[in-house]
């Protein structure tokens, strides 16, 4: 099952010591296939090469996901992209950004997202 990512849960293993390769896949209960819409690599890049902290390990985590080269339409905003990219895929998008979740979820798609310290939570079927 592919699941896309949004740059803030890459961010999540840094700040709560989650590990979302293992922490996703156990709770959708099947092997899964992490990608990043290239625009979404690119945000986290910039906030690596901006940072000296440990918003570092966010690019080497975003090392370990497919890549996938994508253009943004014309006014197209990232959560835009992700949107698009998530209806047209038919797949789960792992994100925190409550306005995302919730146009996510008004579009039927499936959201990954942490609730609470530590726990990861699904909302919607898949």
């Amino acid at each position: 099952m592919t699941v896309i990512l949004d740059s803030n849960f890459l961010f999540l293993p840094v700040q709560f010591g989650i590990d979302i390769f293992e922490a996703i896949p156990d709770l959708l209960c099947r092997r899964v296939r992490f990608v990043l819409p290239s625009p979404v690599y690119e945000e986290v890049e910039r906030v690596a090469r901006r940072s000296k902290g440990p918003e570092k390990l966010a690019l080497e985590l975003a090392r370990k996901c497919e890549v996938v080269e994508v253009q943004r339409a014309p006014g197209e905003s990232v959560d835009d992209l992700i949107v698009r990219l998530a209806v047209e895929w038919k797949c789960p998008v792992a994100t925190n950004d409550a306005r995302l979740r919730k146009r996510l979820r008004a579009e039927g798609i499936p959201v990954i997202y942490l609730r609470g310290l530590g726990k990861l939570e699904l909302d919607g079927i898949i």
